[in-house]
């Protein structure tokens, strides 16, 4: 009674009418520790967040505790030494998925949120397979408040045209035109630092395997040094061939990779749609306008997806103030000020038909395939395989360019199959 009663309250006054955490929490003072890997251009996306719990709970000082780096692979190496060390933040970002089941809740590290999904009614608002997703054993661990998808290439319209060639659907036309594009001194397909050549490759393998083919490697019945797999590598060098790989590739961070897509030094880039919430928040450009987009090639009417979600760990210092950040997360009100900031649609099924005017012309299309495309989780992004198998996976990467032996490279990503328990 006290809740509904403390609710009825807050709704009197207009700043607040964007709430939707319980009344109690309304008195919250204190801190509250943040950590996520979103600064720089992905930093608005997460102040948009901030800002409303701001409004929420004025008395409650937010440290936003970000760790830079693409990918969140900087971030995950300091996460871990708080947590084994006994010094977890309030609640941290991580990739919904294996990413956080495979290292914290089966180490018993995170608490079980069922109660805020009953609470708020949010078996009914998200989706079943992202619940299952982020569901240990009968428990629930992590609140999502966005999905991305990987398989992305994006490009500059103008520039294919006065190139004189189109977007490839598949793999075999963009061989077929790399001669042509490194002909006028370009870049076919941009890479940047190590972990965008590990996003690269998904998008091949998904190609070349197809989605039955993909989560097969993941339920072991994929064979991970098999004639398909041996494919897989086989055709990821040849693109790689198209790329600047050998050049300035280990320098380069996502942002400046799509820059020389931007650029016209290059003509395409396989990354998620964050870079979608790059060109559109940061370099404030139009989609379907400015810039380009369609699936990776061989991946038409396929979605590979990730998700950022936030999770509690046990025994924080500022749980009531964890909590309702979480709350806020998951909430309408704050899905819809933090994804077309982010270039990400909401985990939640409502939010995009409750504020339409908010996505524009990329997120619509995102949200249209997520309704229907065929779905298959993220390697590079901590959806499909646990953090052991994540973390070896580059050394994958470096012996097939060390040896250009599909062969070997398949064998080694066996290997750390078995190692890691990943692969069914």
């Amino acid at each position: 009674m006290m809740k509904r009663l403390f609710l009825l309250l807050v709704a009197v006054f207009a700043l607040m009418a964007v709430g939707l955490v319980s009344a109690q929490d309304q008195s919250l003072d204190g801190e509250l520790e943040i950590f996520s890997w979103w600064a720089g251009d992905e930093g608005p996306a997460l102040e948009a967040l901030i800002a409303l719990y701001n409004t929420q709970f004025p008395d409650v000082e937010v440290i936003n505790a970000t760790v830079t780096g693409g990918s969140g692979v900087n971030a995950r190496a300091v996460l871990k030494t708080r947590m084994l060390g006994g010094d977890p933040p309030d609640s941290f970002q991580v990739h919904a998925g294996e990413e956080l089941t495979g290292t914290w809740v089966v180490a018993d590290r995170m608490e079980d949120l069922t109660f805020m999904f009953e609470e708020n009614g949010w078996f009914d608002v998200f989706p079943q397979d992202l619940i299952d997703l982020i569901t240990y054993e009968g428990g629930i661990f992590s609140v999502p408040v966005n999905i991305h998808r990987s398989n992305v290439m994006w490009y500059v319209p103008e520039n294919l045209e006065s190139w004189g060639i189109s977007a490839p659907t598949t793999w075999a036309e963009f061989l077929e035109v790399c001669p042509a594009i490194q002909a006028e001194g370009v870049t076919p397909l941009v890479v940047g630092e190590s972990w965008t050549v590990n996003h690269l490759w998904e998008s091949v393998a998904l190609g070349v395997l197809g989605p039955e083919g993909w989560n097969g490697i993941w339920t072991g019945e994929t064979l991970p040094n098999g004639p398909e797999m041996i494919e897989v590598f086989s055709t990821f060098g040849e693109i790689l061939e198209c790329t600047n790989i050998d050049e300035d590739a280990a320098g380069l961070s996502w942002q400046q990779a799509t820059d020389k897509v931007l650029n016209g030094e290059a003509a395409f880039n396989i990354m998620g749609d964050w870079a979608a919430g790059y060109m559109t928040t940061t370099k404030g450009l139009v989609p379907g306008e400015d810039f380009g987009y369609a699936a990776s090639p061989d991946t038409a009417g396929e979605f590979m997806w990730l998700s950022d979600s936030f999770g509690l760990p046990s025994e924080v210092p500022n749980r009531d103030n964890a909590i309702a950040w979480l709350e806020t997360l998951g909430s309408l009100e704050g899905q819809n000020a933090f994804n077309p900031l982010k270039g990400s649609i909401p985990a939640r099924l409502d939010a995009v038909a409750d504020a339409p005017d908010l996505y524009n012309a990329y997120l619509q299309s995102a949200a249209a395939d997520w309704s229907e495309n065929m779905l298959v989780g993220s390697l590079a992004h901590g959806t499909a395989a646990n953090e052991r198998f994540m973390g070896e996976f580059g050394q994958v990467i470096e012996i097939f360019r060390q040896t250009e032996n599909p062969a070997a490279a398949a064998n080694a990503m066996a290997a750390i199959c078995v190692q890691s328990g990943a692969c069914g």
